[in-house]
């Protein structure tokens, strides 16, 4: 991967960071929890479908505790969203300041991202030519830590319920595996938009996959 291509992937690796910290300290404080809980769900939400990627691929200790700006970029947007949550609160207004709708964009941006992120960092470890270990770390990375952030507040993980989760970041996994080798920089972009749109369509026509329901 050239220069260009290492600084992208940085700065998407950064982006989806403070994405998914935002959705896990939001979830933080709607459960009530306090300053360190809103930190500790950020920073593991941010985090932790990259640490689950890294053990599968035997890199230990995975890059998240050797190089820092990660987690460090994920504390700092979850202290953020919690002092902002906090002025609000003493301004006697809603403490919610980020709507439903947003929010949403949000998980659905940190989904779509780290499904690109893990499927080249799989690629990057060797495995190219393995085109199931690709997609599957790229989900594994892309829900990973959302999964970690619902065990830990006590909901039922989003990949098992909401409507086209795991299948959209599926989805930008197989996308993104597929134009790579074409046009690494587009390749990027249009996976992530691929979920996006995926997420952000299923939510809103609540597309969902068959279940019982007794």
């Amino acid at each position: 991967m050239n220069f260009d291509m290492s600084i992208l992937f940085f700065l998407t690796e950064l982006a989806g960071t403070v994405a998914f910290s935002i959705s896990g300290a939001i979830l933080a404080i709607e459960r009530e929890l306090d300053l360190f809980g809103v930190i500790f769900l950020g920073a593991v939400t941010a985090i932790g479908g990259g640490v689950v990627r890294d053990l599968l691929l035997g890199q230990i200790p995975p890059q998240a505790f050797l190089n820092y700006i990660y987690l460090l970029t994920a504390v700092l947007t979850a202290l953020l969203v919690f002092l902002l949550s906090w002025l609000k609160c003493r301004q006697g207004k809603p403490i919610r300041f980020i709507n439903d709708a947003i929010l949403n964009f949000f998980d659905a941006a940190g989904l779509g991202i780290f499904s690109v992120i893990g499927v080249q960092n799989t690629i990057n470890a060797g495995f190219g030519s393995n085109a199931f270990f690709c997609v599957f770390l790229g989900m594994t990375t892309g829900v990973g830590g959302g999964m970690l952030r619902d065990v830990l507040s006590r909901s039922t993980p989003a990949v098992l319920r909401k409507h086209v989760y795991a299948l959209a970041s599926l989805a930008g996994a197989l996308c993104y595996y597929w134009l790579q080798s074409l046009f690494p920089s587009g390749a990027i972009i249009i996976s992530t938009l691929l979920v996006i749109v995926l997420r952000l369509l299923a939510s809103h026509y609540r597309w969902t996959l068959p279940r019982i329901s007794p």
